[in-house]
């Protein structure tokens, strides 16, 4: 149980539909989507859930070695400042520790860097090439 009181999960059921509703909620302009690729590719997911409805949600992947990258840290607009993301940045960090990462790379705009900093990010330079 986090600091708000939600229940973390690893790996627990999700389907595409309650990530829908979360990303609907937290995320302008989400358009539904099929997550079924994003599943069956995933190291691991670490979910929050509070009276049966998902209110948190982070994505790791791994490149089969050393590095795990987190993505799509999502938490309801609802459940926000409280604590719930760091829970759920620093679940999934242990849990990709104990699957056998040694680094966890995340990219993210600058507004977000405090966060990140609290979840026990060090700032890298990194590079990105848009490829759409």
């Amino acid at each position: 149980m986090t600091p708000t009181g939600a229940v973390l999960a690893v790996d627990a059921e999700l389907t595409s539909g309650a990530l829908n509703t979360l990303f609907h909620a937290s995320w302008p302009g989400h358009r539904d989507t099929d997550f079924d690729a994003v599943f069956a590719r995933r190291l691991l997911h670490v979910t929050a859930w509070r009276d049966g409805r998902l209110v948190g949600y982070v994505n790791v992947v791994g490149d089969g070695g050393a590095h795990a990258f987190l993505l799509d840290t999502t938490v309801h607009p609802d459940e926000r400042r409280r604590g719930l993301g760091v829970a759920l940045v620093r679940e999934a960090a242990g849990a990709a520790r104990e699957r056998g990462a040694h680094w966890l790379h995340v990219d993210y705009e600058p507004y977000l860097t405090a966060f990140y900093e609290q979840c026990g990010f060090k700032p890298t330079a990194a590079g990105l090439l848009a490829l759409r």
